[in-house]
């Protein structure tokens, strides 16, 4: 049979193909394999510096896969046998290519948020079975390496494609963080998948602000790294920062949660040059249509950089995922068309996904029927660390993940948005699980019950609140609850205000009755006169 040979651009895609589908791969050697099909391309810039880097600001891909292949040399006798490690430490790529590395060295990735309070790293870690890790120590091994000393850096240890390679923590009904296992294959299906769509390339350059210890921020890194798409990272989120990169640098693509939308636009989006952005990426949340498409209108489908022209509108997708599928599994997909011009948008299965909308007891319901979403793929959790009964109520034998979102069932497959099932608030992008927040709360001695719900926010989406009913006697005021909760809290979880109640509303069988506080939000003048309601 005559050998079908490709050039250019079709020879680097059959190139990363092979490398991803014939060869395996897993989390560890991500980059000893990138690097051959990138050898040389930018991968990343910081500003400010990147950890592990020695104070440099970029790095190609060859600078990433020797400073991962000397971390992972470093790692490896604290890693062995598959060891989960927690790791801790400054937002931004360094924090990735750790993660890497560990994995690497034979390790169990646990990132955390930097955020996170004692309390929270400590039950990670007993729950986890983990040893601690602190990036600036590794970072400070690193600068100590001596390669004449040190020997030859050693292999990818072996691990098979389903084997875990991540646990990341997410918040349960119980209120105590519960760490979904996420296997390798999991991990990198998504951007393997990339390459055969048209929306990252690696003409791209995509600028995130990000939290690498969440899927969504994880997901970014791996899938622009396979696409050999170049990252610029801004460790924390400043609006006004990310307007000016975006029109100094003329970048293509800009990823972020629907409250960065909204604080973009607040800063003064609708007046600055951003028409070298052709693709908008959103996340972690549904992104109300009419803020998608004025985005669209700031962006151009093509950007003539010879002539300072954009041509167009930018493409927007709004992407649907979780920790538990890995990351999106579904998207809406606003094209390069006028605004005014487009219909409605609905979300649909990314391939090899699929999507069934059940009722209680996982029939699927009607077409135009709400029910909840269940999930069906690669990128599906292993289950719930050390959690068989949360493993049980969230997937199916059969491999399906009740979402816990509410969905409407439309036709051809597709579904709409409806609304969350679970009792969790986005804020700002983050899940905040209102059952968390409540345990913090409950623990105070003055406390005898607690209900956290969201707020409605214009910028966040939503912040978390509370309402506490005092044990009797009790002498604490809200001031002290809300400092009570911070100390003990990560700032994306603490509640904003706590308001003390008489008396919590109840349902007939003595559950709180979130839906009442809910619906009298916005319309009570004090707390006396919401308990006087829930009489």
């Amino acid at each position: 049979m005559r050998e079908t040979r490709f050039s250019g651009a079709g020879a680097s895609l059959v190139a990363r193909g092979r490398l991803l589908w014939e060869r395996g791969g897993t989390l560890g050697s991500l980059f000893d394999r990138l690097s051959t099909v990138h050898a040389g391309k930018p991968l990343v810039e910081q500003p400010g510096g990147i950890r592990l880097a020695g104070g440099r600001s970029s790095l190609t891909f060859d600078d990433a896969t020797l400073l991962v292949q000397r971390a992972s040399a470093i790692l490896a006798p604290q890693c062995a046998g598959q060891k989960p490690i927690v790791l801790r430490g400054e937002n931004g790529y360094g924090f990735f290519l750790t993660c890497v590395a560990i994995s690497r060295a034979g390790g169990v990735v646990v990132p955390i948020n930097p955020q996170m309070r004692p309390d929270e790293v400590a039950h990670v870690c007993t729950d986890a079975n983990g040893e601690l890790l602190e990036l600036e120590d590794l970072e400070h091994a690193l600068e100590r390496w001596d390669p004449a000393r040190d020997g030859a850096l050693p292999p990818p240890a072996h691990a098979a494609a389903d084997d875990h390679a991540c646990i990341l923590y997410t918040s349960g009904t119980t209120g105590r963080p519960k760490g979904a296992v996420l296997s390798h294959r999991a991990l990198l299906d998504q951007p393997s998948r990339m390459l055969l769509t048209p929306f990252v390339q690696p003409a791209d350059e995509l600028v995130a602000a990000l939290p690498v210890a969440h899927i969504m921020g994880f997901a970014v890194m791996l899938c622009t790294a396979f696409a050999g798409a170049p990252l610029y990272v801004m460790p924390r989120f400043r609006p006004l920062d990310v307007l000016e990169a975006i029109e100094r640098r003329r970048s293509s693509a800009f990823v972020g949660v629907p409250a960065m939308f909204r604080m973009l636009l607040e800063a003064g989006a609708a007046t600055r040059d951003l028409r070298s952005i052709r693709l908008w990426l959103s996340s972690a949340d549904a992104m109300p249509e009419e803020l998608a498409r004025q985005f669209q209108g700031f962006g151009s489908s093509l950007f003539v950089r010879a002539l300072d022209r954009g041509i167009g509108y930018a493409t927007l997708i709004d992407a649907y995922g979780m920790v538990e599928l890995s990351g999106a599994v579904a998207a809406r997909v606003y094209p390069p068309l006028a605004p005014e011009r487009q219909g409605d948008i609905l979300t649909f299965a990314l391939p090899p996904y699929r999507l069934r909308v059940v009722d209680d007891d996982d029939q699927e319901v009607a077409v135009g029927a709400v029910g909840e979403l269940m999930v069906h793929g690669p990128g599906v959790l292993r289950g719930y660390h050390g959690n068989d009964d949360a493993t049980r109520a969230a997937r199916t034998d059969e491999g399906w993940l009740r979402t816990g979102d509410l969905m409407r069932r439309e036709r051809l497959g597709l579904v709409r948005y409806v609304g969350r099932k679970k009792d969790v608030i986005k804020h700002g992008g983050y899940s905040v699980f209102s059952s968390e927040i409540e345990e913090v709360l409950r623990s105070h001695s003055g406390v005898l019950d607690a209900a956290a719900i969201g707020r409605p926010d214009p910028i966040k989406g939503e912040v978390p609140i509370a309402f506490v009913e005092l044990a009797a006697e009790a002498t604490v005021d809200a001031a002290a609850l809300e400092q009570w909760a911070s100390e003990r809290l990560a700032d994306y979880k603490t509640p904003q205000k706590v308001t003390i109640l008489s008396s919590l509303p109840r349902t007939g069988t003595g559950k709180v009755a979130k839906a009442l506080l809910r619906s009298q939000l916005e319309d009570f003048r004090s707390a006396s006169a919401l308990s006087q309601n829930a009489r």
